[in-house]
């Protein structure tokens, strides 16, 4: 048995790198539209929480340890971002280099790991399927904002269906992180991938969520406003979710306000 979703998150990693090779120290440190990130703040975020997945499949311990002082200091000063900084030291070119070199190794040993293995998390217990599937997630998802700033478009492919599939699964967390009633049946949703095949989900004929399915990811990832997509939207149901619609854990976000978001002209 092996875990395909290694080998996308490995992709996804690859294909962000490729927008980064070519950067210094000083490009790096770009502000993006996210929260006044530096593309620098983006790849320690996201070395931090590889590493740390990948602890929980190797060393229970550490990682308990890691993710105690990580939610000490949440609970502190009320963000991550100190500790994820004090965490990863290394920084500018260093730092790209390390994070792809982790990501290459941890893809290539998890290839072969039982989708199915439980694993420690922050809060309940991931399959190692999940586990990766949201290393992917969030390689693409903060990627989105490396290329706005880079005024780059991304090499996307049908790889995006694991995120796809996670905004489906969120479906219950997305209202209930917001507080709201979780609908008895999903909107049904007909969403075309970069490939052309039309992927179908949920079952409410009146409620219905059609277009293209990475402008779907891009709102449950909440990196675009629904309103900057072209997804079409029908029915009471449909709206409250793609309003609402969290794909992550952690407390309730905002998603990001209409224009906030775009590929900036270089």
């Amino acid at each position: 048995m092996t875990l395909p979703q290694a080998d996308d998150f490995l992709t996804e990693s690859e294909v962000l790198y490729e927008a980064l090779v070519d950067l210094s120290d000083e490009d790096m440190r770009a502000r993006t539209q996210f929260k006044g990130w530096t593309i620098e703040d983006v790849l320690v975020h996201l070395h931090f929480w590889n590493t740390g997945a990948d602890l929980s499949a190797s060393d229970v311990t550490t990682f308990k340890n890691r993710m105690g002082a990580a939610l000490a200091s949440l609970k502190k000063t009320g963000s991550l971002r100190g500790f994820e900084d004090q965490t990863v030291a290394q920084r500018g070119t260093e730092l790209r280099d390390l994070w792809i070199h982790t990501a290459r190794d941890i893809a290539t040993r998890w290839r072969d790991k039982d989708p199915k293995t439980r694993l420690p998390w922050v809060g309940p217990s991931m399959s190692a399927r999940s586990s990766m599937t949201a290393r992917q997630m969030e390689t693409w998802a903060h990627g989105f904002e490396v290329y706005d700033t880079l005024g780059k478009s991304r090499a996307e492919s049908d790889r995006v269906k694991n995120i796809v599939v996670l905004g489906i699964n969120t479906f219950g967390w997305s209202h209930q992180v917001h507080g709201l009633s979780v609908p008895e049946v999903m909107p049904k949703l007909t969403l075309t991938s970069p490939s052309g095949e039309v992927w179908a989900f949920g079952e409410d004929d009146n409620c219905t969520i059609t277009g293209s399915a990475l402008d779907f990811a891009a709102v449950v990832t909440q990196t675009r406003a629904l309103s900057d997509t072209n997804l079409m939207v029908h029915g009471d149901a449909a709206q409250t979710w793609m309003t609402n619609a969290q794909c992550f854990a952690g407390p309730a976000e905002t998603p990001p306000a209409a224009g906030s978001r775009h590929k900036q002209e270089r």
